[in-house]
């Protein structure tokens, strides 16, 4: 496993990390446990997950998981999704945070948070009350380090700036949706984060699986799959399965599967951490791991970007 730094920071993170939301829906603990274990084996050290994975069990099925190995992986866990109903039961105020990294801490049996990320904006509470929050429960020890998730550009840098003129810790890492068929991202927050060295960690890397190359054009969604339960049909179209078609050629010639490529293609960037992926197999942690080993040239990254566009 290849490891880069987590942004500007001194932090230690494999390139590849482990995206925990099936843990607690489709996986039940022992399913869990068996992912788990296999990602350590390979060396995968990023375990990301959220308070709201799993209706909570995401978070404890690690916690339980992990037991006597904490000390090799990284945690990053989310806030901000709605936990219960009634009010302060989400979003991104002091009170909400407060309580709720005391119960991700308790769930995932640690007493400290590696990286502990704003899972969505909140219009209602000032950027101000969450970044002090925040900075507040790295004094305490309470978590190492912040980051933020699903924000827009103009989002992150308002919280910078905030931070900067406080003079209090601020953001180092930013998770936003991005693949090789979901690059919306690179209009602005990729070029910001890149300025200001921003750890970025994209999420669905393989376009909720589509990047496996197991689906088929005009054929109907294997059963069992993430796409099965999904909305995003819209990804099933002529125009992507062409794309798809290319990209699958291009492999070819390097004797490289799509899945290499999906991950290959977005770490030719830098400033890209990790990639998180999910897994609901070993198998799947296996695959994703072996995909690191494939570091594109310029020329290969810009031959593949020409297909994409």
């Amino acid at each position: 496993m290849k490891f880069r730094k987590l942004g500007k920071t001194g932090l230690d993170v494999s390139v590849i990390g482990l995206g925990a939301n099936n843990f607690g829906g489709r996986l039940d603990f022992h399913q869990t446990d068996l992912v788990l274990k296999q990602v350590i084996n390979e060396g995968i050290n990023l375990i990301d997950t959220s308070n709201s994975y799993g209706n909570t069990l995401s978070e404890e099925y690690i916690g339980r998981s992990l037991e006597g190995c904490r000390h090799e992986v990284v945690i990053a866990t989310k806030v901000s999704s709605r936990i219960s109903e009634g009010p302060n039961q989400a979003g991104n105020s002091r009170k909400h945070i407060m309580e709720q990294v005391d119960q991700s801490l308790a769930r995932l049996r640690t007493d400290y948070i590696d990286l502990y990320q704003i899972h969505w904006w909140d219009n209602a509470t000032p950027i101000e009350e969450t970044l002090r929050t925040l900075d507040d429960l790295v004094k305490l020890g309470k978590i190492r380090y912040f980051g933020c998730s699903n924000f827009n550009a103009w989002q992150v840098c308002e919280s910078i700036w905030t931070s900067s003129s406080l003079g209090i810790n601020s953001f180092v890492s930013v998770q936003p949706h991005y693949s090789m068929l979901e690059r919306v991202v690179e209009k602005e927050l990729i070029p910001f984060c890149d300025k200001y060295n921003l750890g970025i960690l994209p999420y669905f890397p393989l376009a909720n699986g589509f990047l496996t190359g197991k689906y088929k054009r005009d054929q109907a969604i294997p059963k069992g799959t993430r796409l099965e339960a999904s909305d995003r049909f819209d990804i099933m179209s002529d125009e992507n399965f062409n794309i798809l078609d290319e990209l699958t050629t291009f492999c070819k010639t390097k004797d490289k599967s799509i899945l290499d490529l999906a991950f290959a293609w977005l770490l030719w960037n830098k400033n890209i951490s990790s990639v998180i992926a999910g897994a609901t197999k070993p198998e799947q942690v296996i695959a994703n791991a072996l995909a690191c080993e494939w570091e594109l040239s310029d020329e290969e990254y810009h031959q593949v970007t020409e297909i994409l566009n």
